[in-house]
């Protein structure tokens, strides 16, 4: 199995517009520039790392080393991430016969606020 290569390591640069904010998410230590890097923003601690309640997603081209995510126009709020490298850019994460994933993957362990 993969190890997990992303943490998605939170450089917390918010530009402040009004009530909105913009969020920069780096990603180090991408395997590969193949597919994407996706974010899932979540707002409630109950619900995270559902699908079905996911708050917003974002994504970038995965680029080797570290990849950028920028998620403009965000409420100021408490919010928890996963990302993932879809690596075949299905938009999907690809998990075995028994749910364990196959694409590299991270989350935050903490609400994060903006």
């Amino acid at each position: 199995m993969k190890s997990l290569l992303l943490w998605g390591l939170l450089s917390l640069p918010f530009f402040l517009s009004a009530q909105t904010a913009t969020l920069e998410v780096e990603v180090h230590d991408v395997s590969s520039s193949e597919g994407d890097i996706l974010v899932a923003l979540y707002t409630e601690e109950e619900t995270f790392l559902k699908f079905e309640h996911v708050y917003r997603t974002q994504g970038a081209p995965a680029s080797e080393g570290m990849t950028r995510v920028v998620i403009a126009d965000l409420p100021l709020g408490h919010y928890a991430l996963a990302i993932f490298h879809d690596e075949n850019g299905n938009e999907e994460l690809d998990t075995n016969f028994i749910g364990i994933p196959k694409e590299p993957l991270g989350f935050s362990n903490a609400k994060l606020k903006t």
